[in-house]
């Protein structure tokens, strides 16, 4: 059999309310992952397999290149090949498993699991706005939530406000983002972190390939220490182990090798690959494989008011199951799908002129210190940060957020923030 036609859909589907308000007001891009791309792919057999990108985050995009690389070929020839994109290799998998009337697992190795760990997932906000989210978490059968501390909230009234509204099983796993800095900094905000039961491990708490500020942190914080799989390179990890556990992504292929290598390290990991439906069923096809894949996955399903399938994935426990059927396991609900298609107007600016889908929000973000001083930011943020233009932690530090008011003070200010951050004292 051969592929006789490869649909791309681009679709533009809606986060919850909150995730809206916080997506839009936190100092990230996060916004525009609501626009995903589908591959449907057709072979001269009838079967049908689909895929799905997102666009403005995957490790690869599906190109018009990688699509006439596969119409006329054998589905299975390709589907080992990374390169052709997150939606278009996920489309090849669920092709040649409904083909051959087998799950995805059993094309990707030997199943040890029928339940995969998830997680919740969010990006930073507000001490209130998390508490919510992990409410919502609790309530829909999750036992952890991935977040995102940043040094312009206070992450200790962050973490005590969640753990206030959640069950002692409830587990967070904090990701700074390298933005605690070194390990002088550090070491004092983790380890009054780690008094809260509730915390369960840190990813990335300052840049990775600061190895003897990982070790030294390694060495006096009692919490696991989670990387990206080759920051350090691998070698370098196993001999001066800076982390207990990785955070793993990319391609099928690639996946499989760094699992396979955590493996005999003996080192768990979580499967980070961002998506909605799909990616999270695809997820656990691959997790049901890799043996070290017992932290939870983050997909960042939850951020989203649809799931695009016919049934909605459930999470049990903390576990989502692993679909048994043909291919992927799931059937796509096409009316949901042109429900959110994206216009072939909208698309045309998008692809040919650059226009985002979702212009940039024009909102100035105020960073408050208790001094009553401020730094007012508008495309800048963590990378200003990172580099020690600001104190990796602050008690009582806090975001405010300016919408337009159409005012000359705030055009003003909104132009001299886009340039570069500026520092004032707080109205």
């Amino acid at each position: 059999m051969k592929v006789t036609d490869i649909e791309r859909i681009v679709v533009d589907v809606p986060f919850t309310p909150r995730q809206q308000k916080i997506t839009r007001t936190s100092i990230s891009s996060v916004y525009n992952w609501s626009v995903l791309e589908l591959c449907k792919v057709t072979t001269d057999t009838g079967h049908v397999g689909w895929g799905e990108t997102v666009i403005r985050y995957t490790y690869g995009r599906v190109t018009d290149q990688t699509v006439a690389r596969v119409l006329g070929q054998r589905p299975a020839e390709l589907m080992n090949d990374d390169s052709l994109g997150a939606g278009l290799q996920m489309a090849l998998f669920d092709l040649v498993g409904k083909i051959l009337e087998v799950p995805v697992y059993e094309l990707i190795g030997m199943k040890v699991r029928d339940w995969t760990p998830i997680s919740w997932w969010c990006v930073d906000s507000s001490p209130e706005d998390w508490a919510a989210e992990a409410q919502d978490a609790v309530a829909n059968g999750y036992t952890s939530l991935k977040n995102k501390p940043r040094p312009w909230w206070d992450i200790v009234a962050q973490v005590e406000a969640v753990s206030e509204s959640v069950p002692p099983h409830f587990k967070l796993d904090l990701d700074p983002n390298g933005s605690l800095q070194n390990a002088s900094a550090a070491i004092p905000v983790m380890k009054k972190l780690e008094q809260c039961h509730n915390v369960a491990m840190f990813e990335t708490p300052i840049p990775q390939d600061d190895i003897l500020g990982n070790k030294q942190i390694r060495q006096s914080v009692n919490r696991p220490i989670a990387m990206h799989f080759g920051s350090p390179p691998y070698i370098t990890n196993m001999r001066e182990r800076v982390c207990d556990g990785y955070v793993i992504g990319g391609g099928k292929s690639e996946v499989v090798r760094q699992g396979a290598l955590s493996a005999e390290a003996q080192m768990p990991f979580w499967l980070q690959l961002v998506g909605n439906g799909l990616t999270t069923t695809w997820a656990a096809h691959l997790g049901a494989v890799l043996t070290h894949a017992t932290w939870p996955t983050i997909s960042c399903i939850n951020i989203y008011s649809e799931h695009l399938l016919k049934k909605p994935i459930e999470v049990v426990g903390g576990y989502q199951q692993v679909p048994n059927g043909p291919g992927l396991g799931v059937e796509m609900d096409e009316d949901a799908i042109e429900k959110y298609r994206v216009s072939q107007e909208r698309l045309d600016g998008f692809e040919k002129h650059g226009e985002p889908i979702h212009p940039d929000p024009e909102v100035i973000k105020t960073v408050v210190y208790p001094d009553g001083s401020c730094v007012h930011m508008v495309d800048q943020g963590l990378g200003y940060f990172n580099a020690g233009n600001g104190p990796a932690y602050v008690e009582g530090v806090r975001l405010e957020i300016r919408e337009n008011d159409g005012s000359s003070e705030w055009r003003d200010l909104f132009s001299r923030a886009q340039k570069q951050p500026v520092r004032d004292r707080w109205r």
